[in-house]
């Protein structure tokens, strides 16, 4: 396989670990999403317009019960690839300050809320900081694909985070270039700004 490139970059082998096969693009909310047409949708739809009905249902609808806390999720390697496979379908993705989605651009805490929840369900909101309040300390060292790394890249503690892919490279959308790429945290701007890294699954 040959060495991946970006914007000048060293050449970056990915973790060995991790899937051979091609990164998948999230789906996008207009275009590509309206010409999906599953049975599952067909299901969804004809449910509602039942439920929609002037009778009411003879017995109580069951609660659907509520998702599990993010300390109780057991990560394992399929979630980290998922994870791992959303972050690289979206490099060269543009930033936009405050984007949430690819269409309209993101930016470093909207790539990583966007990845959680369409990887692997988690809805993972805020700021960077906010993420970093809420996560699992771990060290450098626990680092698993998935996890998340934060920096002080504005004079400001937790400014800036990536999604960790694995030898010891993350996926940020960074300001500078504007576009989403792979970076070292060994590379000299973001070692000396590393400041942590938390886990959102139970270790």
């Amino acid at each position: 396989m040959n060495p991946l490139n970006l914007d000048g970059m060293p050449s970056i082998l990915l973790d060995p670990h991790l899937p051979s096969r091609q990164p998948k693009r999230p789906p996008l909310r207009k275009s590509r999403l309206a010409r999906v047409r599953t049975p599952l949708l067909c299901a969804l739809i004809a449910l509602l317009l039942s439920a929609c009905g002037s009778n009411p249902p003879s017995k109580p609808v069951a609660r659907a019960p509520a998702k599990p806390a993010l300390s109780s999720i057991q990560i394992n390697d399929d979630a980290g690839r998922e994870i791992v496979m959303y972050a690289l379908g979206l490099l060269d993705v543009g930033y936009v300050f405050g984007g949430k989605n690819p269409e309209a651009g993101l930016d470093c805490s909207g790539m990583v809320s966007f990845i959680y929840r369409h990887a692997v369900g988690v809805d993972l909101l805020g700021s960077a900081a906010d993420m970093a309040r809420k996560g699992r300390p771990i060290s450098r060292e626990q680092l698993q694909a998935g996890d998340l790394v934060f920096f002080n890249t504005m004079n400001r503690p937790f400014s800036h985070v990536g999604i960790y892919i694995g030898d010891d490279k993350f996926v940020h959308a960074p300001t500078s270039k504007g576009r989403i790429r792979i970076e070292s945290i060994r590379n000299k701007y973001f070692a000396a700004r590393f400041e942590a890294a938390r886990s959102y699954f139970a270790g």
